[in-house]
């Protein structure tokens, strides 16, 4: 499995497939992040607290420094509603500052 989760994660993820239709919400990884691989749906919270870049565009790892009055465009919460009978989940991230 993709996402960094090797090891002891690839066997729980495995259980998973014989399902049509996965959907992981993580969070606490300060990064937003969302991948599909194969049925599976990956999709993290917003950071509530030290955002990290985006996978891939900062020259190392560790919080973004970010200035005080951008602070709450990178910081939020995800809300998720699920309506018996849809198909798909309606995850909605929301910035703080809005």
């Amino acid at each position: 499995m993709g996402l960094g989760y090797g090891g002891k994660a690839c066997r729980p993820l495995g259980y998973l497939k014989r399902f049509g239709s996965v959907t992981v919400l993580n969070g606490h990884i300060h990064q937003t992040v969302q991948k599909i691989e194969g049925n599976i749906t990956f999709h993290t919270a917003m950071s509530t607290a030290f955002p990290q870049p985006a996978p891939g565009t900062a020259p190392k790892p560790g919080p973004m420094k970010v200035p005080a009055e951008k602070l709450s465009s990178v910081l939020g919460v995800t809300s998720v509603n699920y309506v018996e009978g849809k198909s798909s989940l309606a995850v909605i991230d929301s910035p703080l500052g809005m």
